[in-house]
């Protein structure tokens, strides 16, 4: 069956669900369907272990009776009549939510670019377990290499059909198409352990197995024999660009209007002001073509235009869906994710804006410092900024990565860590969110 004629059978399933929940007392309403169909195969040593599929279609019920509003879902096969009387009785007792509503009528989007999200290409079973043991083989013929976590390649889409009581009617689909693979070097105590990986919308766009798992392979050799180097202050941090994505994570997390609206933000009271280094941008577009966050509407139907969250270092936007919005009284800007059976803010294609220099004249530059591939543990407080992290990486001495250290912990304060950021000019914008490699003056090491 073709995603056009399912998107069409599942429109039509939705359009009659929200007319029965409209039947049943609903004021407003909305349905909205989930898709998400795939196939994997993981592999270790050469062996299949194991192969898997999926098909799912989620439908969910949200209704609006005056300001009570329930959500309800259910699988492919439920009774539509059901369910719509169940999600309005469900409303008629719940407590009144004041922000919650559908989007406003002239919020939503009409026209739909196309953002060339979905590759029709099929890749066999026997396709990706190929990809997977040619991956491991790669990883596993690099000289140190010892041993292998497993490999693994998986093909499928996801999207998503939404209709609205006030007139919305929309649907898109995206494919997604994944490599990784992870090795080890070393034996016993002395073990270390690293990945590569891709992930693209398009087949073609993967790098090829045999580079994933060399470069998997050459990541874990050189990871081998770490030391644990002196505690000190003041030491300059790089954070390769794996590790500056979820950097940027704890930026978009610090601006998402529903943290702000919790009180649960660092900067919740920043609006305007300078919260970045001066000089640096952060970006935000759902309509990047072929982008791995794209989308031709939220999840509300709104839609969405590209934004600079952060310009020149100044807070200018929260990342807002309708409700949070109307919280912190503000319009949304097609930021609105399904999340289960409620809406809420997120970031599509984040990305902290390059610098002018490469990573090795950055590295340069720092001299004498630590250069992070791997944080541990989840040390970070986003009500007061607090940071504080297990780090392995290399040292980096005389303006280059020297030898391979671990069991340190870097801390500081991200408010002071976002006006001390510095970023080179290699950003890799394939994944949601997208950063440079950035070095961060001025926090503290402890380590021996």
């Amino acid at each position: 069956m073709s995603s056009e004629i399912d998107s069409a059978s599942l429109l039509a399933r939705a359009s009659e669900l929200i007319d029965l929940a409209k039947a049943a007392g609903a004021d407003q309403a909305d349905a909205v369907v989930v898709r998400s169909h795939s196939r994997s195969v993981s592999v270790r040593l050469g062996k299949v272990e194991g192969t898997e599929a999926s098909e799912n279609d989620d439908f969910a019920l949200r209704v609006f009776v005056g300001k009570k509003v329930a959500s309800v879902s259910a699988n492919p096969g439920f009774d539509m009549k059901t369910l719509a009387e169940r999600a309005v009785a469900m409303a008629k007792v719940s407590p009144e939510d004041p922000f919650a509503t559908l989007a406003e009528a002239d919020r939503l989007a009409t026209s739909y670019p196309d953002l060339e999200l979905y590759d029709p290409t099929h890749v066999s079973t026997d396709e990706l377990r190929e990809t997977a043991l040619a991956m491991e083989a790669a990883a596993l013929g690099v000289s140190g290499i010892t041993n292998s976590s497993g490999a693994g390649a998986s093909a499928g889409m996801g999207g998503m059909v939404l209709v609205t009581s006030h007139g919305f009617s929309g649907s898109y689909i995206a494919s997604r198409f994944g490599r990784s693979v992870s090795v080890i070097a070393g034996e016993g105590t002395k073990m270390e352990r690293d990945y590569d990986f891709d992930s693209r919308l398009y087949a073609a766009d993967l790098d090829a197995p045999e580079l994933i798992g060399r470069r998997a392979g050459e990541r874990t050799v050189a990871r081998v024999n770490p030391r644990q180097v002196e505690t000190a202050s003041n030491v300059t941090v790089v954070f390769d660009p794996r590790m500056a994505r979820g950097f940027v994570g704890h930026i978009a997390g610090a601006i998402n209007g529903a943290s702000v609206a919790r009180k649960t933000s660092f900067l919740r009271d920043r609006m305007g002001e300078q919260v970045l280094k001066a000089g640096l941008n952060i970006t935000d577009d759902p309509l990047v073509v072929r982008g791995s966050s794209s989308r031709p509407f939220d999840g509300e139907g709104v839609s969405g235009e590209r934004l600079t969250m952060i310009e020149d270092g100044v807070l200018l936007h929260w990342f807002l869906s309708t409700s949070t919005g109307k919280e912190l009284g503000l319009s949304t800007n097609g930021r609105g994710v399904r999340g289960g059976n409620s809406v809420g803010p997120a970031s599509t294609n984040l990305a902290l804006e390059p610098g002018d220099i490469s990573p090795e004249e950055l590295i340069a530059q720092v001299g004498t410092g630590l250069y992070v591939t791997e944080l541990i543990g989840q040390g970070v407080n986003m009500i007061t900024g607090e940071y504080s992290r297990g780090a392995s990486g290399f040292w980096i001495e005389n303006g280059k990565l020297s030898f391979p250290v671990s069991e340190v912990t870097i801390a500081s304060n991200l408010k002071d860590m976002f006006m001390r950021v510095t970023p080179a000019n290699d950003i890799d914008r394939k994944y949601g969110v997208a950063s440079p490699t950035i070095a961060i003056e001025g926090m503290t090491l402890a380590g021996r």
